[in-house]
């Protein structure tokens, strides 16, 4: 992953002590620099990609770069479900067109009725968050 960005960091220069709080107080003084540095989104991002759990990193404590994880992975499974949903109702579409225009063909030569049926496929729904966390 491209570093150049650090170069440009406003906490290029200071302590690195700041960066790694150990208390609240801390990650709000760290997280004032982050506020104007302008490389606060790579920084995160670096963070992320990473897998960095410990410091200040883009203006993120190390409680909101779990959330964004957290969010990021079920926002990704539930992208992937939508598209695998929309792709197999294309399918069933397509599959349901193309059985209902051979059914009409062979109506049409044969005088006989052919009933097609199709169905969506259906995804398990998501399980809801234990009691007590949010």
């Amino acid at each position: 992953m491209n570093t150049e960005w650090m170069s440009q960091a406003k906490c290029k220069d200071m302590d690195p002590d700041v960066f790694f709080p150990s208390d609240g107080v801390g990650v709000q003084v760290a997280q004032r620099v982050c506020l104007v540095c302008p490389v606060k989104l790579p920084c995160l991002e670096y963070a992320l990609a990473h897998r960095v759990h410990e410091g200040v990193w883009g203006g993120t404590s190390e409680r909101e770069r779990r959330r964004l994880v957290r969010h990021r992975r079920s926002t990704t499974v539930t992208t992937a479900a939508a598209t695998a949903a929309t792709t197999a109702t294309a399918a069933t579409a397509a599959t349901g067109a193309t059985e209902a225009t051979t059914a009409t063909a062979a109506t049409g030569a044969t005088g006989a009725t052919e009933a097609t049926t199709t169905s969506a496929v259906s995804l398990p729904a998501r399980d809801p968050q234990p009691a007590g966390r949010h």
